[in-house]
């Protein structure tokens, strides 16, 4: 089996890093279909009530968009890596080549914080609530194409032949990059220079990893730019066990800022799922709402701009400042939420882990811990916005698709928790002592499916 998996490994590695100068066609498809799909529909007229996704360009963009693209890249990721990023990806590929013909300033300080793209995300899913993304085609223009100008505006300003975008500010990269860990592709120097990572501006590498002490796989887009399979250097591909790199997370750079992501950007993404489907935000809003007027703020009431609310009467759907500053509160407040829940089990779960043998200090034990809950958000990601996805199952009987769901989200609950076992393994937590500290976060796993559980299916005795 471990011959045939790198026999297979190896005839990829060679037909990918033959034909990594092709990839520009494959990226110049996508920039076709992705400027069909973002920038025609809102030109288009209102369809019909008889009008189906077969029927209305508008309507099938939407379909490809939120149904299939979204889920089955974040699937991807889980078997092939970043490959969308290196391989498909327009905006990345637009602005790598802003960046050759354009100013080459050094990428900013402010970019280059590590918690750059986490700003991105929360100001993309919060705007994308807000103004309707999932719905109107205006929306999806304004974030999306928003997003691919400032691409290729980063592109042009900042560094030579690289992605800066990519690296530093990208929403949906963030995600990729994180979930990649889980991936059963990495890509490994055959020189290995001594150190630990390293950030660099100079190389070949487009989002700037010091190929020859790469570890981590969260920054590699494989582009195959640095596969060279006749060479003694560069980068070699293989496949490993699902999960292994978060299993030995301590040997592959973990990060702090990565951490905070599972604990407040999906919190905040969870809220965006929520707010629709729980009363305890129409009572918010109606009681805000009635005390705002009593006290004379009647600007509440008024609508705002298209680019932050949704305000489409032909569709009747107007927000107004009260609905925009609820759903951007509420959201948050999921995402503090989800923090303080998941934070307090991690440290439970590190403290509890603390022995004589155990290894690493609590905060190091806490980090690594931290990543226990990537496949729970993984799958609840793909369920939440995949709602078409499971459709076709309906085949088989009304039930298969919720059925399929609950069975995609118990596999993720049982993935997390085998990942927490195998992290207290490395950090040499035996017996007793692992599964007093298991419980936490197995308590954090299911407090986590459970909430997604209410978003996916709505909340019990819901009609």
């Amino acid at each position: 089996m471990l011959d045939a998996r790198r026999g297979l490994a190896d005839r990829l590695e060679r037909f990918l890093a033959h034909h990594h100068d092709k990839f520009l066609i494959s990226q110049f498809i996508f920039l076709i279909v992705f400027v069909s799909i973002i920038f025609v529909p809102p030109f288009l007229g209102e369809p019909a009530l008889e009008d189906t996704r077969y029927t209305h360009w508008g309507l099938f963009a939407n379909y490809l968009l939120w149904s299939l693209w979204f889920p089955l890249v974040l699937i991807s990721v889980v078997f092939t890596g970043r490959s969308w990023c290196g391989i498909f990806c327009p905006m990345g590929a637009s602005s790598e080549w802003a960046s050759r013909y354009g100013l080459h300033r050094p990428i900013p300080s402010w970019m280059r914080w590590e918690g750059t793209p986490h700003v991105s995300f929360l100001i993309i899913t919060i705007l994308g609530q807000t103004t309707g993304v999932r719905e109107h085609p205006e929306s999806v223009m304004l974030l999306f194409g928003g997003m691919f100008a400032c691409a290729v505006l980063f592109g042009v300003l900042f560094a030579q032949g690289k992605r800066a975008w990519c690296r530093h500010t990208c929403p949906v990269g963030l995600l990729l990059g994180l979930f990649s860990r889980l991936g059963v592709v990495q890509f490994w120097p055959k020189r290995r220079a001594p150190g630990e990572n390293r950030y660099a501006e100079r190389g070949m590498c487009p989002t700037m990893i010091d190929i020859n002490r790469k570890d981590e796989s969260r920054h590699c887009i494989e582009c195959f730019k640095c596969v060279h399979p006749e060479s003694g250097g560069g980068q070699k591909m293989s496949f490993r066990r699902p999960g292994m790199e978060i299993e030995q997370i301590r040997h592959y750079n973990p990060n702090v800022m990565e951490v905070a992501f599972f604990f407040i950007g999906i919190g905040t993404a969870l809220g965006g799922f929520l707010w629709l489907v729980l009363e305890s935000y129409q009572e918010m809003r109606q009681n805000l709402g009635v005390w705002a007027l009593s006290h004379g703020h009647s600007w509440i009431g008024g609508t705002g701009p298209s680019w932050l609310m949704s305000v489409h009467p032909e569709r009747g759907e107007v927000f107004n400042w009260l609905d925009f500053i609820l759903i951007s509160g509420y959201m948050l407040v999921w995402a503090g939420g989800t923090a303080v829940v998941l934070g307090l089990a991690t440290l439970a779960s590190a403290y509890l882990a603390g022995s004589k043998a155990a290894t690493g200090t609590l905060y190091q034990r806490f980090l690594e811990l931290g990543y226990q809950y990537a496949p729970v958000c993984l799958v609840s990601l793909i369920i939440g916005l995949g709602y078409n996805l499971f459709l076709p199952l309906g085949y088989f009987g009304d039930s298969a698709p919720d059925i399929a769901k609950e069975v995609l989200l118990a596999m993720g609950l049982l993935w997390s928790v085998h990942l927490g076992n195998r992290i207290l393994a490395e950090q040499n937590v035996r017996g007793f002592r692992r599964v007093m500290a298991l419980l936490p976060g197995i308590a954090g796993s299911a407090a986590t499916g459970f909430a997604w559980w209410i978003a996916i299916f709505g909340p019990p005795g819901a009609g």
